[in-house]
């Protein structure tokens, strides 16, 4: 599987933005797919995944709770991050990762369970 991620970019605080994470290879109606995002000196942090298997069950960060929402356009297999009010604090490099062998009760905040990676794109937010 490979996964581009864009949308990202300067925006001021209160603005909005949206990621995609296209993949080819495979089609991602089946998988896990999460958002992270990692901050300068600061470690790789869980934002959102969505469990395209089952249907689409989502779980947010507490950070992100509300304020950002994950959806998939299976037609165009891609998964979108869509952030509304934005903060400083959101400013980050984000990735988008599949996990092509989910299992049951898993725990999709953990980095270590996804199988492939996109590049990052860059989200800088300005107060």
């Amino acid at each position: 599987v490979q996964l581009q991620a864009s949308g990202g970019g300067s925006v001021q605080a209160g603005g909005s933005l949206r990621l995609s994470c296209a993949a080819s290879g495979r089609t991602l109606s089946s998988y896990v797919v999460g958002w992270f995002r990692q901050a300068p000196g600061k470690k790789r942090e869980f934002v959102a995944y969505r469990i395209n298997k089952t249907g689409g069950n989502t779980l947010y960060a507490d950070s992100v709770k509300g304020r950002f929402t994950i959806s998939a356009d299976y037609t165009e297999n891609t998964v979108y991050l869509q952030m509304n009010s934005l903060k400083s604090e959101d400013t980050a490099v984000y990735y988008c990762a599949v996990d092509i062998n989910p299992r049951y009760g898993a725990s999709w905040r953990d980095p270590e369970l996804y199988d492939y990676w996109g590049q990052g794109t860059l989200v800088t937010v300005s107060s």
